[in-house]
């Protein structure tokens, strides 16, 4: 379900308020009153609470506990909407909507467990065929609510003949190629295929069923603030801790990373390096965990079938105290438990850090060296100003202008977002000074933000790198950097197109302190929407690269502009003093016409190109056939084009590969390098691990797509390319002077 994410990746862009002190637990019908009022007051769209709005919250609700229109009956829909339709907005504000949620809610439930019951009577009895001409839709999101009991059961059995299927198929095809790759087959010990996905909705199902008044009130109040805009969003006090932990990077436990299990228990799917559970030495990988003692004494919780998020929340803890776990060795007898004790603390997520590598190609007169720099994110610690992505970047470039590199290519693939101070802060790197983004208030009222620095700390050519999982900070980065003609955006059609800005408010803060104000949460609300300086809202229109690469994602729905209640696009005018580069000095024409003939002839961008309009198809089919000779055609086709693929691959990488190691070299910089004599070249298997090692997935081993060659993705390889370009095109390798 939507809301038992572990990690939060959606793109913010706000400020922070320190935590409050409260001992008592929550009133969630006061935490939603008073959250309403924060919204009604605080956030950028100014919305009433009306009929209007509750009918949006309802809708809401309803489609995140059932997206695809599987549990609830026509007749549940009717009877909420003639309810509560134009009530709950009434009944937020007086206190009392909890009563109105839990009942949702309880239908939810009860509707879970009869069509689960369905799914598992039909488990044990019915003889599942394949050989019907049957299909399923792809996506349900916009399908007709079931009439009742007996079309909801016939839905369940196409849903479940597509599971079976499903997982049918899946099996044949790894024992198939396990087999032609002279392997054990990895799943001849596990349960059958009806057992397999049996565990499956048992597992969902103890999720529903053991929902206290917390998660209830979490579903119900994220629907209240995402009735406003896409990222607005109410934390339950479990999420409000994670939260922290995205933006600062770092968190408290025993640096191992979990992964929940069909069968109810947590696997160890990774283990940080010198981390607490690596230093103590007992806990290996494929270990599961099947209960814990937060405290260390005595008190056992048992976590069979416990939500991943809420197995997390038992095992982190204060810095320094132990926790006990209750463990099933991976290599141990049938059976066997063993209890591990280790003592908490601070673990640093250092693969979410900024990194970069230098390659240096040629040499002599054909010598260049550039430096391609990785942000994950715009991570900062409101607590702790040492840890916070500027400080990291300014240490990379500091390196990087010492290795007298000649250009930057910054990815920012990926990267959701962060601190508006920090990229701020980050943007003046390349810019000096001058606006770098303007924000406009709910008054109306815009605010141009400066870089704090007079002059750029790195003037030379550069290539950021985009795709549609780039929003909100990296579109204020890409955005500032294409209106100064700064840099040459090169990617996907167009970043996410998040123009807005959220600030997380902890509820409890407006509380009176003689109201239960514990594990009341916080509301992360958009309080402002900002704007290029050029004048243009990223709003879901994004950042148009400059050189527009061919990507798959372009056949799905991603980006902001298909999100529910987005806050349309607008312009406003330009910031006052801004003074952009000369854009000829990129040299755009040339290097359009060079990346395209690149790509014209790239074997890579074909398969793209070709799987696009694939995908594309299929999205507009919306079917899914249930007929097994069907479905193995479609197996065999794809395995006809992966091999050919992978044959030509193979032997086109090799002569890449070759060709690599006498074109250039690649040394790696992070934050523990950037002291170093010398730096370490890339090790494409060792850097894997470096931070953590990850337990060996025999399934994901069977996967024989070639790795591209030297880690250069296509999309990254023509990035460089295009760069290299770019330096050979402004000769110096410094962008022109300002313009007046």
């Amino acid at each position: 379900m939507k809301k038992t994410l572990l990690r939060f990746f959606s793109p913010v862009v706000g400020l922070w308020l320190l935590p409050s002190c409260s001992t008592m637990a929550a009133d969630f019908n006061l935490v939603g009153s008073e959250m309403s009022r924060i919204l009604r007051e605080n956030h950028y769209a100014k919305l009433e609470f009306n009929d209007d709005l509750s009918q949006i919250i309802l809708d809401d609700f309803i489609g995140d506990l059932d997206p695809s229109r599987l549990y609830f009956e026509a007749g549940d829909i009717a009877k909420f909407q003639k309810k509560y339709g134009t009530q709950l907005d009434d009944l937020i504000m007086s206190r009392g909507s909890m009563a109105a949620a839990t009942e949702v809610y309880e239908v939810y439930r009860q509707r879970v467990t009869e069509r689960i019951s369905t799914v598992q009577s039909l488990l044990k009895t019915a003889d599942f065929s394949f050989d019907k001409k049957e299909s399923i839709q792809r996506d349900r999101e916009e399908a007709a609510w079931p009439k009742n009991a007996a079309e909801a059961s016939n839905l369940w059995r196409l849903q479940l003949k597509d599971a079976l299927l499903a997982e049918t198929l899946r099996r044949e095809e790894i024992a198939r190629r396990a087999k032609d790759q002279g392997k054990a087959d990895p799943l001849k010990d596990q349960p059958s295929a009806k057992e397999k996905i049996s565990l499956r909705y048992e597992r969902f199902l103890k999720t529903i069923e053991t929902a206290d008044e917390q998660d209830i009130s979490n579903y119900f109040l994220s629907a209240v603030a995402r009735a406003h805009d896409p990222h607005s969003e109410y934390f339950s006090d479990r999420e409000l801790k994670q939260f922290r932990v995205g933006i600062q990077n770092r968190l408290v436990g025993i640096g191992a990373l979990l992964r929940a299990e069909d069968d109810g228990a947590t696997k160890i799917e990774g283990i940080v390096n010198n981390g607490p559970a690596d230093r103590q030495g007992e806990l290996r990988l494929k270990d599961r965990v099947i209960g814990v003692d937060s405290k260390n004494n005595g008190q056992w919780i048992d976590i069979m079938f416990m939500p991943l998020d809420k197995v997390v929340e038992k095992i982190r803890g204060k810095d320094g105290v132990p926790v006990a776990l209750k463990v099933e060795p991976a290599d141990g007898a049938p059976g066997e438990t063993k209890i591990i004790v280790i003592k908490r603390e601070e673990v640093t997520m250092k693969d979410e850090l900024t990194t970069a590598e230098i390659i240096s190609y040629g040499q002599g007169a054909d010598a260049m060296k550039v430096g391609v720099i990785k942000l994950p994110s715009f991570y900062f610690d409101p607590q702790d100003e040492n840890i916070r992505v500027s400080r990291d970047l300014e240490l990379i470039l500091d390196r990087l202008k010492k290795e007298k590199v000649d250009g930057l290519a910054i990815d920012l693939r990926g990267n959701g977002g962060g601190s508006l101070e920090e990229v701020r802060r980050i943007t003046g790197f390349f810019v000096g000074k001058g606006p770098v983004v303007q924000i406009r208030m709910t008054t109306g009222r815009v605010e141009s933000l400066r870089s704090p620095f007079r002059k750029p700390l790195y003037d030379g050519p550069i290539v950021i790198m985009t795709d549609k999982g780039s929003a909100s900070a990296s579109e204020i980065l890409a955005g500032a950097l294409q209106d100064y003609n700064r840099a040459v955006i090169v990617g996907e059609s167009s970043t996410f197109g998040k123009g807005t800005v959220q600030q997380p408010v902890e509820i409890a803060r407006f509380m009176s302190p003689l109201d239960d104000r514990d594990l009341a949460g916080a509301v992360k609300l958009t309080i402002q929407k900002f704007y290029r300086v050029a004048g243009s809202s990223t709003q879901k229109k994004g950042v148009i690269p400059d050189i527009v690469l061919p990507s798959v994602r372009d056949a799905l729905e991603v980006g902001e502009k298909y999100a529910d209640h987005a806050l349309p696009h607008d312009r406003i005018a330009p910031a006052r003093d801004l003074k952009p580069l000369h854009r000829e000095k990129l040299f755009l024409s040339t290097l359009k016409k060079k990346s395209a003939a690149r790509v014209a002839k790239s074997q890579d961008f074909k398969y793209v190109i070709e799987d696009t309009k694939r995908l594309d198809q299929q999205m507009k089919e919306n079917s899914i056939s249930l007929k097994i000779d069907e479905r193995r055609d479609e197996i065999s086709e794809n395995n006809k084009r992966r091999k050919q693929r992978n044959a030509e691959r193979i032997e086109r990488f090799a002569k890449i590969a070759e060709k690599d190691l006498k074109e250039f070299e690649m040394h790696r910089l992070t934050l523990d390098d950037v002291k170093a004599k010398e730096l370490p070249k890339v090790d494409l298997e060792g850097d894997k691990e470096r931070h953590m090692r990850r337990a060996k997935d025999d399934i994901a081993d069977l996967d024989d797509t070639p790795e591209w060659p030297s880690g250069l993705d296509a999309v990254k390889r023509e990035s460089l390319s295009i760069l290299r370009d770019l330096i050979k095109a402004t000769g110096s390798g410094k962008v022109a002077e300002a313009g007046e």
